[in-house]
């Protein structure tokens, strides 16, 4: 892995990408305040298949910078797409993991000379969970707490039973969390749900207390057959260290085709 930064317009908006490999490029967007380390199994699958893997940090997130007041999901993908024109100089595949999925169908819907096909990681947006996530999601953004009690909390939240959640204890972007999660919360659903007219891959997992399977299916059902979607049992919303080589394994096949 090596990491570029990318300077956007007038320069206040710079963006960190880790990179893997050379090949058709493929862009990868994380969760709500998280970095792009998250994808460090994928991108590493992605290259040895023959693909460039590209890791974007949202602003706000390790080393990238820009204004985090007022955004919507449209600005946010705006910055992808200058990531893309800037680096990969083609288009690319899309994944989004979680609300990354909300940035790169935005992208989709708004640029789709840039975009090859989307890959929906943990997809939500529609269907509330049953029971909805409580108190817990909070916690894991509150770096204060003792580890134990944020352990708790990324478990109850992001993993599926049985899984490790203390893998997920470092890689919190508080801050970030508050402006993104305002940006989502800014834009009509309608503006990105149907990621415009790539085909999709939509991977969920069945454990999944903040976007369930539900919501995958949703989307098929509105936006046809240029929708594929696969269930995966012990599986939550953190996804990407729950079952990694499962997902570089569907996502690999789907590029492929």
């Amino acid at each position: 892995m090596d990491t570029v930064q990318v300077t956007l317009g007038d320069g206040e908006v710079r963006l960190q990408v880790h990179q893997w490999g050379t090949g058709v490029p493929v862009v990868m967007v994380p969760s709500l305040g998280r970095g792009a380390t998250d994808f460090v199994t994928l991108g590493e699958r992605l290259a040895a298949e023959g693909f460039r893997a590209l890791g974007v940090n949202l602003r706000g997130i390790e080393g990238s910078t820009g204004p985090l007041e007022g955004l919507d999901l449209h600005a946010l993908a705006s910055d992808v797409a200058g990531v893309i024109e800037s680096i990969a100089e083609q288009p690319v595949h899309a994944i989004g993991h979680a609300f990354g999925n909300g940035v790169v169908r935005c992208l989709a819907a708004d640029r789709p000379d840039l975009v090859r096909s989307v890959v929906l990681l943990a997809a939500g947006g529609l269907v509330p969970g049953n029971p909805p996530v409580g108190p817990e999601f909070g916690r894991c953004f509150q770096l204060d707490l003792p580890a134990e009690e944020r352990v708790q909390a990324i478990q109850e939240a992001f993993f599926a039973p049985g899984r490790d959640a203390a893998v997920w204890l470092e890689g919190w972007w508080p801050e970030a969390h508050k402006a993104h999660l305002a940006a989502m919360q800014a834009t009509p659903r309608d503006h990105w749900w149907e990621a415009g007219v790539a085909p999709i891959l939509i991977i969920q997992g069945l454990n999944d207390r903040l976007a369930p399977p539900a919501n995958g299916h949703v989307l098929r059902l509105t936006a046809g057959k240029r929708v594929e979607v696969v269930d995966l049992p012990g599986l939550g919303h953190a996804m990407l260290p729950e079952q990694p080589e499962a997902i570089a394994a569907l996502v690999i096949a789907f590029m492929k085709r």
